[in-house]
């Protein structure tokens, strides 16, 4: 086994939230096949219990905890050194030092690098592969935050040009670029097409051993009410967005029709504005749970309201695997190729969602959870998408061209 070096900007381990959920089983597939060195950062102090789980796979660990306020602190000073923010936020001394020793000692054949901000860390440094997962095009969730207005859109649009700056000068000095959808990779080929001929595309998948929808799972909601599900970490600002929106445009016309449905909104750290939804008897806010799927299991739909949205939307993938009819926005299927009304459903306004969550309610809506499984079934399996890392770390390297310490 060769040695590996797989740097995140976030722990891979639990796959609890969206970033993780694609890290963790990219990690365990490399793991076996490669004497992997990990270095990430955690912002959540919980994580630190799941440290010896990554310990047991890994050749050696060098997890950092990352204090948001001082990281981003730290990011602002890229407003006087001209970088990206997003790469000051995740700069740091202690993981730079690791990864010089670890390259001196093991001297790993390859780099895997999660997430463009992280891509900095391997300038300079020889690797006969390196192969950067950048999922979606971060760039250009800044870009919609800009667009949206407000005080800080100048600060957002800067860091737009200079993410995407970055982004094209990873793509141009690693080996393969990975997104995670057709739609992400050409939105990126169109900004850098000078890569294009690096860029791959490897879509999520699902572990439909353990989202099955026919094992026991026990009961969160009251009983004779009805359950539509948001899952997500609801300290995410789309998913803010979407819940806060979903609650004030939709809610009060589900309640005009239905007396006994609930929104419930599942996710780890809510946000303020999410929390204040509590005010309304009818939207439940969970917080942190121990198992997102007796959530999935028994609700009688899932809803992504998502009104900004980049690459793929797990929890679409997660709630159509547990046989749940799905009622989603525009923006969340974007980087999907379901049929709505066969395998999904698609809302756009709060009367769009009012009518297709009657349809999910009714003996339709179960037939469209059931093919929307089989469709996950069908495509969205981790055991298909992961061969294709095998084949990119396998490849005669590329001479590098631009460098990545270039100015943004």
């Amino acid at each position: 086994m060769s040695d590996l070096l797989f740097l995140a900007h976030r722990l891979p381990y639990p796959p609890d939230k969206g970033d993780k959920i694609r890290s963790w089983p990219i990690l365990r597939h490399l793991a076996a096949r490669h004497r992997v060195h990990l270095g990430a950062f955690y912002d959540d102090p919980a994580d630190a219990a799941h440290i010896p789980a990554l310990e047991q796979i890994c050749a050696s660990v060098c997890a950092l905890p990352l204090q948001p306020l001082r990281a981003r602190a730290r990011s602002l000073l890229a407003l006087a050194t001209g970088e990206a923010m997003s790469a000051r936020y995740f700069r740091d001394p202690r993981l730079m030092a690791w990864i010089d020793e670890t390259v001196a000692r093991f001297r790993p054949r390859a780099a895997f690098v999660y997430c463009s901000a992280m891509a900095p860390y391997v300038t300079g440094l020889a690797f006969e592969r390196r192969v950067i997962d950048m999922v979606d095009l971060d760039s250009e969730k800044w870009r919609r935050y800009a667009d949206e207005g407000g005080v800080y859109a100048p600060l957002y649009r800067r860091e737009a040009r200079r993410l995407l700056a970055l982004e094209r000068r990873a793509a141009d000095a690693f080996d393969a670029t990975l997104f995670v959808s057709d739609a992400e990779a050409a939105l990126f080929e169109s900004r850098a097409p000078e890569c294009a001929v690096r860029v791959r595309v490897m879509s999520n998948g699902v572990d439909l051993d353990r989202f099955d929808p026919n094992r026991a799972y026990p009961n969160p909601f009251p009983r004779n009410r009805r359950a539509l599900v948001f899952t997500g970490a609801m300290d995410y600002r789309p998913n803010v967005d979407a819940a806060c929106w979903f609650g004030a445009e939709v809610v009060p016309r589900l309640r005009r029709r239905w007396s006994n449905i609930d929104f419930w909104i599942v996710g780890a750290n809510p946000a303020r504005a999410v929390r204040r939804l509590c005010g309304d008897a009818n939207i439940r806010v969970t917080g942190r749970v121990a198992d997102v799927r007796p959530y999935l299991a028994h609700a009688d739909a899932a809803v992504a309201p998502l009104r900004i949205a980049r690459g793929i939307q797990n929890k679409v993938l997660e709630a159509m695997a547990m046989a749940q009819p799905v009622i989603a926005s525009p923006a969340a299927l974007a980087a999907f190729a379901f049929t709505p009304g066969e395998d999904v459903l698609a809302a756009a306004t709060p009367a769009d969602f009012v009518a297709m969550i009657a349809v999910a309610l009714s003996a339709k809506g179960r037939a469209i959870g059931t093919r929307g499984r089989a469709r996950i079934a069908a495509d969205y399996r981790w055991e298909t998408q992961l061969p294709l890392l095998d084949s990119l770390l396998a490849m005669a390297p590329i001479a590098p061209s631009l460098a990545l310490a270039t100015a943004s």
